[in-house]
């Protein structure tokens, strides 16, 4: 009985009628009108729960990469963007709370080509052309490998066009056990012998 009434409350609301509904729910093989609370209706929101598993998402027991430094290098032409870039790109190392070590600015390369304006003579005319590649370098101290992959995605992907990135990473290793322990003090010891004259 309160299955019927919860049907009748859905379809008071939907523009077909009671008995149009009825009719599509038997020829689509639904469950009986007493079976009607198990049933995910259209416009019904009912929460399974299921277990949820992100396939992107990985546990491994090997420890993080450290890294000392992470610079990225951008060149570009549009000196304007390479503001706004550098802008969004220190703005999304604070957010995730990666410390920015330094940001300069190397100076920018110019390449000129002179062409010829005439075809046959007149070679005092000449034309210049001039292509400026500008630099900006963004420096990033003590991160993890997984800190580090989010952010070099993350702003690479909103990477604006005609802008190039260089990426270099400066990793912190353990001292290799076989230079751990000075050399000289495993050599034996040799004795001196004073020679008398």
């Amino acid at each position: 009985m309160a299955a019927g009434c919860l049907w009748r409350r859905l379809c008071q609301g939907s523009a077909f009628s009671i008995n149009y509904a009825s009719r599509i729910m038997q020829k689509q093989c639904f469950l009986p009108h007493s079976d009607l609370m198990g049933v995910r209706l259209a416009g019904s929101h009912v929460d399974t729960q299921e277990p949820k598993t992100n396939p992107l998402v990985s546990i491994s027991d090997e420890p993080e990469t450290l890294y000392k430094r992470l610079s990225l290098l951008v060149k570009g032409h549009d000196k304007a963007v390479l503001d706004s870039y550098e802008y969004f790109a220190v703005l999304a190392a604070k957010e995730l709370g990666i410390s920015v070590e330094k940001v300069h600015k190397p100076p920018k390369k110019i390449e000129r080509l002179t062409l010829l304006k005439s075809v046959h003579i007149y070679k005092k005319h000449r034309v210049q052309y001039e292509m400026r590649t500008h630099y900006m370098c963004l420096e990033l101290k003590y991160l993890t490998s997984s800190t580090a992959a989010v952010y070099l995605e993350y702003v690479q992907r909103n990477l604006p066009e005609g802008v190039a990135m260089e990426v270099k990473k400066t990793k912190i290793e353990k001292i290799p056990e076989h230079i751990q322990e000075p050399v000289w003090d495993t050599l034996p010891q040799v004795e001196e012998n004073e020679v008398k004259s």
